[in-house]
């Protein structure tokens, strides 16, 4: 597939391939190395006994919030085959396939958009991130002219388009790469922060021109490219400051 200079640099940074995707064995390393499942713990997380005591606990707002955003399956490309498997499984770098009805699994950088029986290859993608950001429109990734740094040729690329834990596909469908799971995902930071669910676009508050902080094995640092002058185009990046006062973002 066809990647940006910004896509590039970041598939090489998270040491995986878009066209074969991880190995089992370098899928068992990342996952020992970061000690954690893909799990997002709830704004109250309780043990499944005293939920039961207390169901009352399951319609406080950000619980009922919460549970709308889980996801349950992902699509990922392990061993060069497409395979279906629990999101819990799902480790940084891990290339997923998405399609419209689907909850994003992890957060993640669209790569490519995608053609299936459903949406015959929509033109454009389109995830709905409000129950996350409370952003008043889809997220929007589509085919865009680049020219290629290397040959000097232009030629078609993904807008790499950032997308978060909880989201839902409303329109298309798009290959991913996992950038955060578990509790670095950008909804885990905001339950943390006490600001799950955002009020109002929580994006709007973060500063523009911002170092990226966290973000999983490799995701650290700056993305390279001019793939974007605005947040439609390109990728952004949202994560939190460990121990310090909270976000940062940067797009690319």
């Amino acid at each position: 597939m066809p990647l940006s200079p910004a896509q590039r640099d970041l598939v090489d940074r998270l040491k995986t391939n878009p066209d074969m995707g991880l190995t089992t064995d370098e899928v068992t390393a990342r996952r020992e190395e970061s000690g954690q499942f893909n799990v997002v713990k709830p704004p109250i997380d309780c043990p499944p006994t005293v939920c039961c005591l207390l169901p009352c606990i399951k319609h406080i707002p950000s619980m009922k919030a919460f549970r709308a955003l889980q996801p349950d399956e992902a699509e990922v490309l392990r061993n060069g085959t497409w395979i279906r498997y629990d999101v819990t499984s799902l480790v940084v770098g891990d290339i997923i396939r998405m399609e419209e009805g689907d909850v994003v699994p992890a957060d993640c950088v669209v790569l490519d958009l995608t053609v299936n029986v459903h949406n015959r290859g929509a033109p454009e993608l389109l995830v709905d991130v409000r129950g996350i950001t409370a952003e008043e429109k889809p997220r929007s990734a589509k085919r865009i002219p680049r020219k290629d740094p290397d040959t000097n040729l232009e030629t078609l690329v993904v807008q790499p388009v950032q997308l978060y834990w909880g989201g839902t596909v409303v329109q298309g469908g798009c290959i991913a790469v996992v950038t955060a799971i578990g509790s670095d995902c950008f909804v885990s930071t905001l339950i943390a922060t006490g600001k799950f669910p955002p009020p109002s676009n929580i994006l709007l508050n973060l500063p523009v021109n911002a170092t990226v902080l966290g973000g999983g094995a490799g995701v650290s640092g700056t993305l390279s490219g001019d793939d974007n002058g605005d947040d439609d185009i390109g990728v952004s990046l949202v994560q939190a400051q460990r121990q310090q006062e909270p976000m940062v973002r940067e797009t690319v």
